[in-house]
This record gives C-alpha cells, structure tokens and sequence, in this order.
C-alpha cells in the first residue's frame, strides 16, 4: 500500500540485542539525512584541529629534546630529533641552521648537506641554507657544486628577498641578502684561488666582496688577495735632488 506524505512509518531494529523504535515522518527523515552528511565534515575538522595542535607540541617537543642532546655533546641524537621536529612542522628557518650545525661537529659534512638540499627542494629561495650548502661542497674539496650553489646566492634579487622576509631588514650583514651575496663572492673567490688555481676569477670575486662589505670580516684576506699592477721594467727615473745640507763653495770675494 502506497504511503501518503505524512504517514508516521514504525522502524525496528536491533542493537546490542535490543529493539529499537524510531517513529519519523517523511520531512523529519529528509533533515535527519542532510544532519547525517553534515556530521562527518565537523567531526573531521575537530579531528584536523587536534592533529594540527598534537602536530605543533610533537615539533616543539623533538626541538627541544634536539637541542639538548646537542648540548650535553650527543649530536647524533641531536640530528635524529632536530630533522623529526621539521618533519613534524617546526620552522627550518629556526632549526635547520641547528641541524647543520650537529652535523658539522661531528665532521659529517655531506650529512649537513643532504639535510639541506632536502629542504631546497621545497624551499628553493632560501639562500641562507643555499649559501651554507655552498660554504659545504667547497669544504669537501667539491668545487663545481659550490660554484653552482653560490652563483644562485650571487644572482638572487636582494630586494625580492627581503620582501620575503621580514628579518632581513637592515644595513647589509651575514643575514641580510647583500650579506650573503658577499660571503658567496668571497667564499667564490676562494674556490677560484685555493681549488681552481685561477687568480682572474678569484681577484673578481674578492673586489665584489669588498665593494659590499669593504669593512667586512674577510676584507683583509681579500685586500692581500688582489692582483697587482704590473710596472714597466725600465721606468724613467727622475732626478734626486741634492741633498739640503751638502756642504756650499764659499765665495771668493769674502762675505756678500
């Protein structure tokens, strides 16, 4: 028999070996319907909630063991919850200097470099960690790869960078973006002199250097660097004035 629009229908069902009547009209099953659709959407995005907070305090968490461990001297710990605590959302701008540097103690320079080249894959503009990653492959004797590394910090728009963060405001410095191009031209000429032996590109890299940081922490170096300018064998040489005090004839005819 058909069922006219507000027919009450009587449905049974068993739970845990119970009856259970449920009495609804035909409006109130179509709410109780779009209710039940809607309810996983909320119930996901309290769980999304709680992951995001669990997500946060497990980073902070790891961080904080990282960092001691690093202390007490255990780097290698220190390197396993340092690089947990990225994955789990802490900020690499703050922690991967950290991680590098755990590596770094420990002579496991090619470790500091995976740790960031993986983060360059995601975060190619961060010429921080280029310029570490750089200073890295020239310490291994890698030349080619600290080339191409530090030619990115060299050509990277300043200004651009400085938009994209905030910190980097301020006079040039080892953090700013003028900075870092500067320890890249010095730690290029480096490369060029010490690596490929080609005094040309070296003298290039330390004048640009200087011309960015002409009181800078290698300014020195640099300057002691330069190429000379080679003078001419067979200068003209003027003539040397006589002495002031060389002895005078006295004249004949006595006193003037």
């Amino acid at each position: 028999m058909a069922l006219e629009p507000g027919t009450q229908v009587e449905t049974q069902g068993r739970r845990s070996g119970e009856p259970i009547a449920r009495w609804l009209t035909f409006p109130a099953l179509t709410f109780a319907a779009l209710a039940a659709a809607c309810a996983p959407t909320a119930a996901q995005k309290v769980e999304a909630d709680m992951a995001s907070v669990r997500k946060e305090s497990d980073a902070k968490t790891l961080v904080e063991r990282g960092k001691g461990f690093a202390a007490f001297g255990d780097h290698t710990r220190a390197e396993e919850y340092l690089a947990s605590g990225i994955e789990a959302g802490a900020d690499p701008r703050d922690v991967l200097p950290l991680l590098m540097d755990v590596c770094v103690k420990t002579g496991r320079y090619r470790s500091a470099i995976q740790h960031g080249e993986n983060h360059l894959r995601k975060h190619p503009h961060d010429m921080r960690t280029r310029l570490m990653v750089g200073a890295l492959y020239a310490a291994i004797s890698d030349g080619k790869q600290a080339r191409l590394q530090l030619a990115h910090v060299v050509k990277a728009d300043a200004r651009e960078e400085a938009r994209s963060d905030p910190r980097d405001a301020g006079p040039p410095s080892p953090s700013t973006p003028l900075g870092l191009q500067a320890q890249a031209h010095y730690l290029l000429a480096v490369v060029a002199r010490d690596s490929d032996n080609d005094v040309v590109d070296a003298d290039r890299h330390f004048r640009e250097y200087l011309r960015i940081e002409p009181r800078g922490a290698h300014a020195e170096e640099a300057k002691a660097s330069l190429l000379r300018q080679v003078q001419p064998e067979n200068p003209e040489k003027p003539a040397q004035p006589e002495e002031e005090n060389k002895a005078q004839p006295e004249n004949e005819g006595g006193a003037p």
